[in-house]
């Protein structure tokens, strides 16, 4: 098999509760295929590059993205951390979007465990960076000042595949100045699978990248940092500090080669739901839903606030998990079928009804 297509069946219920989980598509559960794949796995002290699963999922990754070099890591949060440390030193600062995950979601790691300071830049709704307020945050060189040094950018933005010459000229005007640029593309696959671009063109204008595992492709645990083999060296040193280095990880590393190989196309299943999900739920008047050109697995529906709680219990009642709906996120993934999708609808109008 290549790594688009799979024979094998993606469904993942719970075996336990058999529910339909919208909280995050890292809820999946890795299917039979997956955990077959660990008995094949060959081992090693990972610590001591000895790890073969290791070595050849970060290979695949890196050539995959079109770089030098990867580095595996237990989380998506780590690997970030860890890009930016690895770009700026103690006193420095990283440039990111007011709404993305690095700046509200990561604990502002980058500044309690390496002083680095964070400038937060505002997004569009849909996560859009204009170029020339990114500029402006770029500091003087004056000792009043951090020293600007690193741009983050996210992709996809609360399931929202960016436009890439937005990304390919934020890049290249942040690059200019003389800083680098790192990527959090935990859901960059679903972008590609959007897009059509292929992942080497959608990270082409990067210095690194954080891609995660165990989201959509249905890891169950899993990051991969990949960028030119210096910034990789810095990492797997700071991955250590960090306490990341884990020992014969092919165990969780072999699931990851099984989800770049066969779980990527699947992605479209996703969105296909989700447009679906967004489409039957837009019938009922009491629902606001967000839905839009280019989101991908994500549907973000916003409930009349005398409804939220009862709705919520009656749908968990009915085997259905959803959360906030003051805009709460639906999100479809490999654990959720076209089926579940139309059963989902039903329940919705039912309750309104």
């Amino acid at each position: 098999m290549n790594q688009y297509t799979s024979n094998t069946s993606h469904s993942q219920k719970n075996e336990f509760n058999n529910l339909i989980d919208f909280r995050s598509d890292t809820v999946t559960l890795p299917s039979k295929e997956m955990l077959q794949n660990i008995q094949n796995a060959r081992l090693g002290d990972d610590v001591y590059g000895e790890d073969e699963a290791v070595n050849e999922l970060q290979g695949y990754a890196a050539k995959l993205l079109g770089k030098e070099a990867a580095l595996f890591f237990p989380s998506g949060t780590q690997s970030n951390l860890t890009a930016i440390l690895s770009h700026c030193q103690r006193g420095e600062e990283a440039l990111i979007g007011k709404n993305y995950h690095t700046n509200l979601y990561e604990a502002q790691g980058a500044s309690v465990l390496g002083g680095v300071g964070i400038c937060h830049i505002d997004t569009s709704a849909s996560g859009s960076i204009n170029i020339e307020e990114m500029l402006s945050q770029i500091k003087e060189d004056d000792p009043h000042y951090a020293v600007t040094k690193l741009l983050c950018l996210e992709n996809t933005f609360s399931g929202q595949v960016q436009p890439q010459g937005e990304l390919d000229a934020l890049a290249k005007a942040a690059h200019r100045k003389g800083l680098k640029v790192h990527l959090d593309g935990a859901r960059l696959f679903n972008a590609h699978i959007y897009s059509g671009l292929s992942m080497k063109k959608l990270t082409s204008c990067f210095d690194s990248v954080s891609i995660c595992l165990s989201k959509g492709l249905g890891a169950p645990v899993g990051s991969l940092l990949v960028a030119d083999q210096a910034t990789i060296n810095k990492a797997h040193r700071l991955r250590k500090i960090l306490g990341g280095s884990m020992r014969q990880v092919g165990v969780i590393a072999s699931c990851g080669m099984y989800a770049l190989k066969n779980n990527i196309q699947r992605l479209q299943e996703d969105h296909d739901n989700a447009k679906l999900l967004a489409t039957g739920l837009s019938s009922i008047s009491e629902l606001s839903i967000d839905y839009g050109e280019r989101h991908t697995n994500m549907v973000f529906v916003n409930c009349p606030e005398n409804h939220r709680a009862l709705l919520e219990k009656f749908l968990f009642d009915r085997g259905i998990i959803v959360t906030n709906l003051d805009r709460g996120r639906l999100v479809c993934h490999l654990g959720i079928e076209e089926k579940d999708i139309l059963n989902v609808i039903n329940a919705f109008k039912e309750y309104f009804k």
